[in-house]
């Protein structure tokens, strides 16, 4: 039997080589011939607007829309609930609550005040930014839980203008995925139009003749679409890139349930052939274990997703064998995973010491499914390492805060020395007389 894990062992990989671990997904998004035609398409669509959707649709999806016709209508909200199987609709209603009372606790604490000194009151008001854009993916599949992800805590948030782009379901000539429209219907979100990729991402970010112009646009999706995103932001719009290549990364000892890691590490996997699922192990014997055990639930897979999921873990993710935990650790960290599970006989031990992940999730009763469809937390996440330096997608993403202070003239006093001496020093004489004229000098 071919064992279908990749195995590395930490200590013997070249800078080079686990560079090239760490660095996944990040050459097609900079891809220059790819940058270059985005470009382009952006400023194609902010210069003719409507047209070039349509334009965009009828080359890259074979769709052909007329520009009237990038809205959805009430009639196919309608149908989309008709469509939709009920178990689907129940399901969304539960995903959606549970997001809802996360987003929620996360703004718990939005407004605060802090007395610094006696009289000096500083502090923040946290408010909704001005407008959203939300792309939803449909290149390889049905993604209602990524509008549940990203719309749930825009509704939260307070955000008083979005708008939601989808590109068509592939070969239906314009049809929009029902099982979305059902999460939007829910949300209460009228605002939804079918755009291909890129050019959808243009079209939020400056507005067309249909397609509102919003302030902040993320959602996840494709190279280009991420490319899009990084373009929009030379024009002022903020653009929240997520590459789509899924990832994973397993932290597993000799404690855990080997069949039940062997399934784990095919959770991911499926999403693409460029999706990465890494296990981090300091036991050999449990890497040769789990090697049957993902034989044999990788040929039930159906295809493609099997054949996704067998580059996943033989190409461009695997096992990675390190000396003992406190090397998994530093390994997991430096990968910086969009999803991490804990399966250790200590995870809360291990928890403690991880400070890059997407999200972390305990034990072998907290499946990766479990935490992209349900549990309420953030499933939209940052990948190819961007959980170094940024969050998942919770209302804080759609919320921004205002600085807020009151000094007493008391206050004042006490700090006008410290005022008055960086204001000499950087040689800003109207910086200081304002203190000198309160203090009478």
């Amino acid at each position: 039997m071919t064992a279908p894990l990749r195995i590395h062992r930490w200590a013997d990989l070249s800078p080079d080589d686990r560079n090239a671990i760490l660095n996944r997904g990040l050459g097609d998004i900079f891809e220059p011939s790819l940058q270059v035609s985005i470009v382009d398409l952006v400023a194609e669509v902010r210069r003719d607007g409507d047209a070039a959707v349509c334009r965009a649709l009828a080359q890259f999806d074979g769709c052909h829309v007329e520009p009237a016709g990038l809205r959805v209508t009430e009639a196919e909200f309608a149908a989309a609930t008709r469509e939709t199987p009920k178990a689907v609709q129940t399901a969304i209603s539960h995903a959606i609550d549970h997001s809802r009372r996360f987003n929620e606790q996360v703004l718990q604490h939005g407004d605060w005040r802090l007395e610094l000194e006696p009289g000096l009151m500083v502090g923040e008001k946290r408010t909704a930014i001005a407008s959203a854009g939300l792309f939803v993916p449909s290149g390889k599949g049905s993604f209602p839980s990524v509008l549940v992800q990203i719309g749930t805590p825009a509704v939260v948030a307070g955000v008083p203008e979005i708008a939601v782009v989808v590109p068509p379901i592939p070969g239906s000539n314009g049809k929009v995925d029902p099982a979305v429209l059902v999460v939007a219907e829910q949300l209460g979100l009228q605002n939804v139009f079918r755009a291909n990729g890129p050019a959808g991402v243009a079209a939020l970010a400056f507005g067309t003749e249909s397609i509102p112009a919003c302030r902040k646009v993320l959602g996840p999706g494709s190279p280009p679409v991420a490319s899009a995103q990084l373009e929009i932001q030379r024009h002022g719009v903020v653009g929240m890139q997520i590459l789509a290549a899924s990832e994973s990364l397993i932290i597993a000892d000799d404690s855990c349930n080997v069949g039940l890691l062997a399934a784990d590490l095919l959770n991911e996997a499926e999403h693409g052939a460029d999706s990465a699922s890494v296990l981090v192990t300091w036991s050999e014997q449990l890497v040769e274990r789990v090697q049957p055990e993902l034989a044999k639930r990788l040929v039930l897979l159906p295809e493609p997703r099997r054949s996704y999921a067998a580059s996943a873990i033989g190409v461009v993710g695997g096992a990675i064998i390190v000396r003992d935990r406190a090397e998994a650790i530093e390994v997991a960290n430096l990968y910086a995973p969009e999803h991490m599970q804990l399966a250790t006989a200590d995870d809360e031990a291990v928890l403690a010491e991880i400070v890059h992940a997407g999200e972390v999730l305990l034990g072998q009763h907290t499946p990766f499914s479990a935490g992209n469809y349900l549990i309420g937390i953030p499933a939209t996440l940052p990948t190819s390492g961007y959980a170094r330096v940024t969050s998942g997608v919770t209302a804080a993403a759609f919320t921004k805060t205002i600085s807020v202070a009151r000094a007493s003239e008391g206050a004042l006093a006490v700090l006008a020395p410290d005022i008055l001496a960086l204001a000499d020093h950087e040689d800003f004489p109207a910086h200081g007389n304002v203190i000198r004229e309160r203090l009478g000098e």
